[in-house]
């Protein structure tokens, strides 16, 4: 019979996915609220701890991220790649530029909604599987676009692309799989980099496929390089999945011997099933926390915002650096300054870390999730301060001004982008314990959809307000910003009284609590099982 070591974290019910857990079962409920079904054991957590991700090596963890880091790469890639292929659509196809723009909207949109379609698999089933599976259908959709002979071909399996791609609504659980949240800030601070740097490394490479090859190339490239990450990851990257490590250690006891009563989560539940009322519940949570939580309404707005900015400018960037005589080429290049913008925003946040992570060690309870937003109130500014230099650097060189001065300018709007998507998953995480993962993902549900909106009204915005368009057009982002990023500091001050009115929010307080008491009881967790099996075979 299984037996709980003394100290081990324990399994929380996965109330989240099956609001009827352990309906119909016996459950020890001084034993983590096991289930026992005859002589059937459910194995969890805590019995098998080292079989987990959290318990793999440190360099191991790093490792997998890594690969998920390329991933995200590759992802985004595909996002902001087509951009350049725009031009090409118009001339090929005969179509406007503003109508050739309308796949690249429609994929990031898909993508949006890709990421909540995908989540709950990777739970059932495991990351591993629906990763390999989502990277595979994003590369096959290459190839028709890649050989299409009409403009609807694109469109379609543009959107195809989008609804495939899994997203960070899987890259988060991999990494929520290896680390607690009290533990996991280097994580996602490394893995939000990625996120926002993969279109950036999408709008350079793209560029020089525009000045040198054809349309076919935007996707053999992408082609290429998502290829490339699925093979790295089918080879060097395991599953992480608790229930589905948990389910693999259940057989290897039974097969063994050691525990031949002894069953998986997924085993004793009946294996891999999902009903579509739960697919549906699980689908439709992130919109209802979306619309009914104002942390997650504001800060995914606010996200969304941010990242949409980044898609103007690509689009922007062409009328502002043509003055400066700059080709195909030279516009790439001009986002080298965003992605040191995000470099420089993730080194800014590692000291903030060590301080939080070196008093929560302290006293576990002296550091509020607010504390997490705490950085992002000094780097959020420069949002406004980034876009409002942009836009009065643009003028150009008739009023002696060097083509770097709105590349300085694009470094500050892109540390405050990387903060505010960097803060704002890190304390959703930490603020919404077991329903961190919808509110994260109305985050980037927003981030999604609005940077799709941004690729069809970005080249109108520089083009077509009177007077300076390009100054004004960023004016304008400048005062918007100051309006969305309001809402950090009322969440940072006012968080934990708005968290108090909610009961996702209040849902961690209620887990930590859960946790202690049974790690004060997981000493006697063996005598429990065996105590409770054979009350429960005397009563049958």
């Amino acid at each position: 019979m299984a037996t709980v070591e003394a100290g081990q974290p324990t399994a929380v019910p996965d109330t989240e996915r099956d609001p009827n857990y352990g309906e119909g079962e016996h459950i020890d409920q001084s034993q983590t609220d096991r289930i026992i079904k005859g002589d059937k054991v459910e194995l969890q957590d805590s019995d098998a701890w080292e079989c987990l991700g959290y318990s793999f090596r440190t360099w191991r963890k790093w490792q997998i991220l890594i690969v998920v880091f390329f991933i995200q790469i590759s992802i985004n890639t595909n996002a902001s790649m087509y951009s350049h292929g725009v031009s090409f659509v118009h001339k090929q196809y005969g179509v406007s530029e503003q109508v050739a723009r309308i796949p690249q909207a429609l994929f990031l949109i898909a993508y949006g909604f890709g990421c909540e379609l995908w989540a709950p698999w990777s739970e059932e089933y495991g990351r591993w599987p629906i990763q390999q599976l989502s990277l595979f259908l994003v590369n096959l959709w290459q190839i028709p676009c890649a050989l299409s002979k009409n403009y609807a071909t694109i469109l379609v399996f543009r959107i195809l692309g989008g609804l495939s791609t899994a997203g960070g609504s899987v890259t988060l659980g991999v990494l929520a799989d290896m680390w607690e949240p009290d533990e996991q800030e280097y994580a996602v601070a490394f893995l939000v980099l990625s996120s926002v740097g993969g279109s950036v490394v999408g709008a350079i490479i793209g560029a020089f496929v525009e000045a040198r090859l054809s349309l076919p190339w935007i996707f053999w490239v992408q082609l290429i390089m998502g290829g490339f990450v699925q093979a790295v990851h089918f080879f060097c990257n395991p599953e992480t999945r608790s229930t589905i490590l948990l389910d693999r250690e259940a057989k290897r006891r039974r097969k063994t011997g050691k525990d031949p009563n002894i069953y998986g989560p997924n085993e004793i539940r009946g294996g891999h099933k999902i009903s579509a009322k739960e697919c549906a519940t699980i689908f439709w949570r992130p919109f209802y926390m979306f619309f009914t939580e104002p942390i997650v309404l504001w800060l995914s707005l606010l996200s969304g915002f941010s990242d949409a900015l980044i898609f103007t400018f690509l689009e922007g960037f062409k009328p502002v650096y043509e003055q400066w005589g700059f080709g195909v080429i030279q516009l790439g290049l001009a986002f080298i300054p965003i992605l040191i913008g995000y470099f420089l925003a993730y080194l800014s946040y590692m000291p903030s870390i060590i301080r939080f992570r070196r008093k929560r060690k302290q006293n576990p309870d002296s550091v509020a999730p607010e504390a997490r937003l705490w950085w992002l109130l000094f780097l959020a500014p420069l949002e406004f301060l980034g876009m409002m230099g942009f836009a009065w650097t643009s003028l150009g060189p008739d009023y002696g001004i060097p083509w770097i001065a709105p590349m300085i300018f694009t470094t500050l709007v892109a540390m405050a982008n990387y903060a505010i998507y960097q803060s704002s998953i890190d304390y959703q995480t930490a603020a919404y314990g077991p329903y961190a993962a919808s509110a994260t993902g109305g985050n980037d549900l927003a981030r999604d959809f609005m940077a799709g909106v941004a690729a069809l009204y970005s080249t109108p915005l520089y083009k077509n307000i009177p007077g300076r368009p390009v100054q004004y057009a960023s004016t304008l982002l400048a005062c918007l910003a100051v309006v969305v990023t309001i809402p950090i500091y009322i969440v940072y001050w006012k968080g934990p009284d708005i968290r108090v009115k909610s009961k996702f929010a209040q849902s961690l307080d209620k887990t930590r609590e859960e946790r202690t008491e049974k790690r004060r009881k997981s000493s006697l967790a063996g005598l429990n099982v065996e105590k409770a099996g054979r009350e429960h075979r005397e009563k049958v």
